[in-house]
């Protein structure tokens, strides 16, 4: 819960919270478990950050350790936007709350240069992972190439410098040190861990797969095929499948069809959507509870329109996020059992450097549109456009995080006091 409460900052900055307390402060889990268990999760569709939570969990205390996890990632950065929302449709701009999110913004301009740093030192220690981060961002950022390309890619060259006898090694070796001078950090024997059976894996699937498709079965039976309802549920369960490269990649997504194909929202609804999902707690991929929102709340129309919202929300919330617990639970096992595994261990690794090459690149785009009122096709900004406001709360944010070591949400508090405060100033 509490680092629900304080994951701001898309996937980047809800890692490094996490990262920070479960590997640091908590020493939950050890360096090289977390490094593999993220490199897993980047791999899979859907939101990693999440995913991340309900893995961890996982490990630490079984299935309902996953639940717990993954379910209370989600609970804050949900109810957020659910009362976002319903300020959005009633209340619509106000300069207060404006103030509030471009702090909220500036601290995490702060937040996601401390995620990259934090997982650079950790995942760049070889002339190979330095190369592999550096050909990732210039993929992204300048080659425009798709990201489960980029991850592909990796994966491969990492196996095949495993094949040729110069496998790259996680980060985290010195973690069995570790485990046996600090009682504190559990590592590979004291976690929990299923045995990867057929069984299982039958199970699994029998639980996840009617619990994922029985809400959409009952729009779709109530409310028929073409309900709103109906197109939410199937439309999101799809994009829980094929959207490969966490909430950044599934968002171009979702914005083509839910603005251009299905018509449900505006284009400018769609930004606004994003700018809510980057400011509230929890994973930013749940603009599409916005997006299930505001689709169900205007064809609704004058009858019940809040509810229809609400039930709108809910059922894109449940098929984005029930198939991530059915992705855990049925490939962490094999995953935890092939976890010696050298050619394995050297994809991941490959995978985990070229991740810090994306963070540089989202870090890098993120302070671009935050900081500059007018940015080219190109991404790069007019630099005479720049914003003073959230250039100095940026500013703070940075000092008080690099210089003067406070914390995350006293950073986060700070900016957000000093964001509503700019609000009223004639700038």
């Amino acid at each position: 819960m509490r680092i629900g409460l304080l994951s701001f900052g898309g996937p980047a900055g809800q890692i490094s919270v996490m990262h920070r307390v479960l590997v640091d402060e908590k020493r939950w889990i050890g360096e090289q478990r977390f490094l593999h268990a993220l490199s897993y999760c980047m791999l899979l569709p859907g939101p990693e950050a999440q995913q991340l939570a309900t893995y961890i969990g996982w490990l630490l205390h079984g299935t309902r350790g996953g639940l717990v996890a993954g379910l209370l990632f989600v609970l804050p950065g949900f109810v957020a936007m659910l009362a976002l929302s319903f300020i959005y449709v009633l209340w619509q701009e106000h300069p207060l709350l404006e103030g509030i999110f471009l702090g909220l913004k500036a601290a995490v301009i702060a937040l996601v240069v401390d995620a990259l740093l934090r997982i650079g030192r950790r995942a760049l220690h070889s002339a190979a992972t330095r190369l592999l981060a550096l050909g990732a961002f210039v993929a992204i950022a300048v080659l425009h190439l798709p990201f489960p390309l980029i991850v592909l890619g990796a994966g491969v060259i990492g196996f095949v410098l495993a094949r040729t006898g110069r496998a790259l090694a996680m980060s985290g070796s010195h973690d069995t040190a570790a485990a046996a001078a600090d009682p504190k950090r559990v590592e590979a024997i004291a976690l929990t861990q299923a045995k990867p059976t057929w069984g299982r894996a039958l199970r699994v699937l029998a639980i996840w797969l009617p619990l994922w498709w029985a809400p959409v079965i009952a729009c779709v039976a109530l409310a028929g095929n073409d309900s709103v309802f109906a197109q939410l549920g199937v439309f999101f369960s799809k994009m829980a499948v094929v959207t490969f490269g966490g909430a950044y990649a599934v968002l171009g997504y979702v914005a083509q069809q839910a603005v251009e194909r299905y018509a449900w929202i505006t284009p400018a609804q769609m930004v606004d959507g994003l700018g809510l999902a980057e400011s509230t707690p929890g994973p930013l991929i749940l603009v599409v509870q916005f997006v299930g929102f505001l689709a169900a709340y205007q064809v609704a129309g004058a009858e019940h329109p809040l509810l229809a919202g609400v039930m709108g929300a809910l059922i894109t919330v449940w098929v984005t996020f029930v198939p991530c617990f059915l992705w855990i639970f049925l490939g962490a096992p094999y995953v935890e059992a092939l976890r010696g595994n050298a050619a394995l261990s050297s994809g991941l690794a490959a995978i985990t450097a070229a991740v810090v090459g994306v963070i540089a690149n989202l870090a890098l785009w993120f302070a671009i549109h935050v900081l500059f009122e007018n940015v080219r096709a190109s991404g790069i900004p007019h630099f005479d456009s720049l914003r003073i406001v959230p250039a100095a709360l940026t500013t703070v944010a940075l000092i008080l995080m690099f210089a003067l070591r406070w914390k995350l949400g006293r950073t986060l508090v700070f900016c957000v006091v000093l964001g509503a405060a700019a609000s009223a100033l004639p700038v």
